[in-house]
């Protein structure tokens, strides 16, 4: 069985909410924080990777 990637999303502000992606295979909505000097975060229940903008190419 082959496992998929978790997704990552190129996102302009720090302040993000998740909610996973699709109406049926979603998890309640959480708000992360992008921490200014990591630039990026991970939701703690999809694993999926916001990366800030500013960040891109450099994460």
């Amino acid at each position: 069985m082959v496992t998929k990637a978790p997704e990552t999303r190129i996102v302009d502000d720090y302040r993000i909410a998740c909610d996973g992606s699709g109406p049926a295979l979603g998890h309640p909505r959480v708000w992360l924080q992008i921490p200014v000097g990591r630039g990026w975060v991970e939701c703690p229940y999809c694993d999926c990777k916001m990366i800030h903008r500013d960040y891109v190419g450099k994460v």
